[in-house]
């Protein structure tokens, strides 16, 4: 079991950076001096990135929780 609590918080840890990268990126958008519609436009390619990275912590999350509990 310790490789799936190992491996869940690596997955967490991957999620957490993706959620790191997802606000870097938004906030480079914002500053850029982009317009608003060009902008926007970036920014929702962030919303699906965070998503996907909110899903990858997620699973880690429940990878650790599962682990933890057959141990």
């Amino acid at each position: 079991m310790d490789a799936v609590i190992w491996g869940g918080a690596a997955l967490t840890l991957l999620g957490v950076a993706g959620l790191l990268a997802c606000v870097w990126m938004a906030w480079r958008a914002k500053t850029s001096g982009l317009t608003d519609e060009a902008i926007r436009q970036k920014l929702q390619r962030v919303v699906v990135l965070n998503l996907g990275a909110l899903a990858v912590s997620a699973l880690g999350l429940m990878a650790v929780v599962l682990g933890v509990m057959l141990s």
